[in-house]
């Protein structure tokens, strides 16, 4: 086994974090040098007090930040506290102000402090005119207390190349069983309180803490499960509640697994007919039928002799799996991919593999440099470990090996092109804590749930299954652009909805379909938390629907 010389494109789990004997836990000493007392925030300008800030955010100088002490089990108010860090951007006129918008951009593992700056340069924009725009870091991740913990050794240790393709999937499940081991058995009490439902009661703290009788919520992806959980507990201190891109009400893992892959599937069909209309650009057939074969040809090419690109840490392999995301092209990318997909089969050097030997001369420049971001060490977008034990304290599958690799084989089969790209369930086995599953109910407070008909991330059946439990109008946005709903002209339904509760249950065009010349924009959302450039997305390891930071 050795640390591997290349970027590879290939599912693999987040690094994480934990404390305990010799691995202290984080304390939030950048976002305030004193926390507040239980229950209180003390702001003040986050470019003063979070070390890096000016950088991280390009400039900002509005934003505020405080930390504020909850307890670690909500269920023992008085026991052991951590500190929570809070951001907000406060309604830009004043006389207007209708009250908060807490927000949370998904995960878990993924920070949120940043995500109100978003706002104004979105089509949401009257909302931050008129609300104080709540961000923060969950328990876990960012600014806020969390667990250290070393990489997961499958980031710098391959199983031997003699062995199967099983022996290797069983190599990767004992090296994340032992991690887990390691990791939670470190601080097992903060372990067993990073669930959705311990950080829905630290927004309702946040809540109390702001003085207010009720919020209102904006949650993208996981942060709908948060808003979910958030709503089934506390709906009586609700205003109103959007939830763009929905998790499903049941976060049963292996199903989640099987709708990804087919919505992941479907798309790639609806790809390969968009190719096929392009035959003078990109040249792989004039039918649907003729592209596909073409391109499950070159996948099968480069599975059997992979294409090494650049050297040292700029180093790219380029294998069938590559190829696999390629194919597998949201919308919004499918000009830029099929490009790729093209120069890769006519021997080229795609522009993604341009993209990542730039990208890595730029992180060896910088690798002598302090810590840009807060605390005692950089910033993080995601944590690693609170990402894997938010989805294994809560995620309803085996954790047999043996059954999760019979469905995998079966999704292969059933999905050709997109079959075994999600790694939801192999993620828990080993994971030593028992399931504490999702509570959901019905209430009467107010929601607004939006679904996006194409999308594979958080494919729409979720949000029609999240419907049926716990209600809310359903509006469907007509793309496959996850959590899009910020920077289209249908936003202009959400601030309506906000304003007078007014729900929808219509449909409204989202992000279009780019020709040959055209290339997708990041968007709002992505721009304030740091979400990687779509066009990145090839390079950097896939992430699996359902849970934006979450990584098989």
């Amino acid at each position: 086994m050795s640390r591997k010389p290349a970027v590879r494109v290939a599912a693999f789990a987040m690094a994480a974090a934990i404390p305990a004997a010799g691995l202290a836990l984080l304390a939030p000493t950048a976002v305030a040098a004193e926390p507040a007392p239980a229950g209180t925030l003390k702001w003040e300008t986050c470019a003063k007090v979070a070390n890096g800030w000016d950088e991280f955010t390009r400039g900002d100088t509005k934003a505020e930040c405080a930390t504020l002490s909850v307890p670690l089990d909500h269920a023992r108010p008085d026991g052991r506290k951590i500190n929570i860090a809070v951001s907000r951007l406060k309604a830009a006129d004043p006389a207007k102000r209708r009250g908060v918008v807490v927000t949370n951009p998904g995960g878990p593992g993924g920070s949120g402090i940043t995500l109100p700056l978003a706002f104004p340069g979105s089509e949401l924009a009257p909302l931050a005119a008129e609300y104080d725009i709540i961000g923060f870091d969950p328990r876990g991740v960012g600014y806020s207390d969390k667990l250290k913990c070393s990489r997961l050794p499958q980031d710098t240790e391959d199983p031997p190349s003699s062995f199967t393709d099983k022996q290797k999937a069983k190599f990767r499940s004992d090296q994340r069983a032992a991690y887990y081991k390691r990791c939670a058995e470190k601080d097992i009490d903060f372990a067993r309180q990073l669930t959705t439902a311990s950080i829905a009661k630290d927004v309702d703290a946040i809540r109390v803490a702001l003085g207010e009788k009720k919020i209102s919520y904006y949650g993208i992806s996981w942060g709908t499960a948060l808003g979910a959980a958030y709503r089934s507990l506390f709906g009586g201190n609700l205003d109103r509640m959007l939830l763009d891109s929905v998790m499903p009400a049941r976060f049963d893992l292996k199903a989640i697994d099987h709708d990804t892959d087919a919505a992941s599937e479907n798309r790639f069909n609806d790809f390969t007919s968009w190719i096929a209309r392009y035959d003078s650009v990109y040249q792989f057939g004039a039918t649907a039928a003729e592209v596909r074969t073409a391109l499950f040809a070159l996948r099968d090419q480069l599975a059997s002799a992979p294409r090494v690109i650049g050297s040292g840490q700029s180093q790219i392999v380029i294998d069938g799996e590559a190829v696999t995301r390629l194919m597998l092209a949201p919308r919004g990318l499918w000009s830029r991919w099929a490009k790729d997909l093209a120069t890769i089969r006519d021997g080229d050097v795609p522009d993604f593999a341009r993209q990542t030997e730039a990208k890595a001369a730029a992180a060896a420049e910088k690798a002598g440099r302090d810590p840009r971001f807060g605390f005692d060490e950089r910033f993080e977008y995601g944590n690693d470990f609170q990402n894997h034990a938010v989805v294994c304290n809560e995620g309803l599958n085996s954790r047999d090996f043996e059954t999760i690799w019979k469905d995998w084989q079966e999704r292969k089969r059933l999905y050709p092109a997109a079959g075994g790209i999600a790694h939801f369930a192999s993620r828990c086995t080993g994971w030593p804590l028992p399931v504490q599953p999702w509570n959901l109910k019905q209430n009467t407070s107010s929601l607004q749930l939006v679904g996006h008909s194409y999308e594979s991330v958080t494919p729409l059946p979720w949000a029609l299954s999240m419907r049926k439990k716990i209600g809310g109008a359903l509006l469907t946005v007509e793309d496959d652009v996850h959590g899009s709903l910020m920077d289209l002209p249908c936003a202009a339904k959400a601030v309506t909805y906000f304003r007078e509760g007014k729900v929808s249950n219509e449909s409204c065009p989202g992000a279009p379909i780019p020709t040959p010349d055209t290339g997708a924009r990041l968007s709002a959302a992505e721009r304030a938390t740091g979400n990687p450039l779509p066009a990145e997305a090839a390079l950097r390891p896939y992430q699996p629907a359902g849970l934006s930071f979450a990584r098989g």
